[in-house]
C-alpha cells in the first residue's frame, strides 16, 4: 500500500513538472512572452518591448521555493534552492529582545514602508541595467536563513556590502525618493522609486544626502555608509523589490541582465 502511495505522488509531482511552461529560481526574475496565450497578467506588471515583442517582466517569490506556481495561463516550475545561512551576534540584549516601546516603533515603521511599496509611478521607465551602489565586500548574500544570537529570525533578502564608514553610496539606477527616515532596524533609511513597482532600499547609513521627491539619476550620490540601527558593523543593507516581492539585488548588477533575461524566456517557450 506504502508503495501505491508513493507511486502516486511520483506521478503527480512528474506530470506538474511536465505541464509546466517555464523554470523560475526563487528570489528571481522570470520574463513572460505576452502573445495570444496570455496578453494581460495585471495592470501593474511591468513590460518591457524587444524585438517587436512585450513581455512581462515579473519577480519569483522567495517563499514559492521548490513549488509549481500561475502566472496568468502560465505555470512556473520554481526550483529547489539551498540558500545557506548566516548566523550573526548582537551584543545589545534590547536590539533582539525589543521592549514594548522598541516594539510599537518597529510596527509603525514597517506600515511606513509598506504604504511607499505601494507607490507606483509610471512617468519613470525602469531600467534593469543596475550598477553597485557602493564599492565594498559582500558580506552577507540574498536568502540565507538567518540567526541572531542563535535565534532563527526572517530570511536575509537583501544584500549586505560591507564598506568603511562614511564610503559614498550611489544611486543603481534612476529613480524618485519615496521615503526617508531614522528607523529602529534600518537606522538612516530612505526608498528609492525606480517605476513600475522597481523599488530598491538602503539601509544603516550615516548620512543621508538626498530629500523626499528627489530625482535622481544613475550614479548620483544617496548618502554614504554607517553603522545606525540594528548592526553589528559599518555595510551597506541593500533590498530591491519587484511588486512588493524582495528580490536577488545582485542579479540586477550581471552585464547585460535584461538581454539573458529575455533570451532565457525565448529559449523556454
Amino acid at each position: 500500500m506504502k508503495n501505491k502511495i508513493k507511486k502516486i505522488i511520483f506521478i503527480f509531482f512528474l506530470s506538474i513538472n511536465l505541464q509546466a511552461d517555464l523554470i523560475g529560481i526563487p528570489g528571481e526574475i522570470i520574463a513572460i512572452k505576452l502573445n495570444e496565450k496570455i496578453n494581460k497578467l495585471h495592470d501593474n506588471d511591468l513590460v518591457i518591448n524587444f524585438n517587436g515583442n512585450e513581455y512581462a517582466i515579473l519577480p519569483v517569490p522567495y517563499s514559492a521555493n521548490d513549488t509549481v506556481i500561475k502566472k496568468g495561463s502560465y505555470s512556473i516550475k520554481v526550483k529547489k534552492k539551498d540558500f545557506g545561512e548566516s548566523r550573526i551576534t548582537i551584543t545589545n540584549p534590547s536590539m533582539v529582545d525589543l521592549s514594548k516601546s522598541d516594539s510599537d516603533r518597529a510596527y509603525k515603521e514597517s506600515l511606513l514602508i509598506k504604504k511607499a511599496l505601494n507607490t507606483f509611478t509610471t512617468n519613470i521607465s525602469p531600467s534593469l541595467n543596475f550598477i553597485s551602489p557602493v564599492e565594498g565586500i559582500i558580506s552577507s548574500r540574498y536568502g540565507k536563513k538567518r540567526f541572531i544570537n542563535d535565534k532563527p529570525r526572517s530570511p536575509h533578502l537583501a544584500l549586505d556590502i560591507a564598506a568603511s564608514e562614511g564610503t559614498t553610496i550611489i544611486a543603481p539606477s534612476s529613480g524618485r525618493i519615496i521615503l526617508v527616515g531614522d528607523f529602529f532596524y534600518s537606522g538612516k533609511y530612505i526608498m528609492l522609486d525606480h517605476g513600475k513597482g522597481l523599488i530598491s532600499s538602503y539601509s544603516h547609513m550615516s548620512e543621508i544626502l538626498v530629500s523626499i521627491d528627489s530625482i535622481v539619476k544613475k550614479g548620483d550620490i544617496l548618502g554614504k555608509v554607517g553603522s545606525t540601527g540594528r548592526v553589528t558593523g559599518p555595510h551597506l543593507h541593500w533590498s530591491v523589490y519587484l511588486n512588493k516581492e524582495r528580490i536577488n539585488p545582485e542579479s540586477l548588477l550581471k552585464r547585460n541582465y535584461l538581454d539573458l533575461l529575455l533570451k532565457a524566456s525565448q529559449d523556454s517557450i
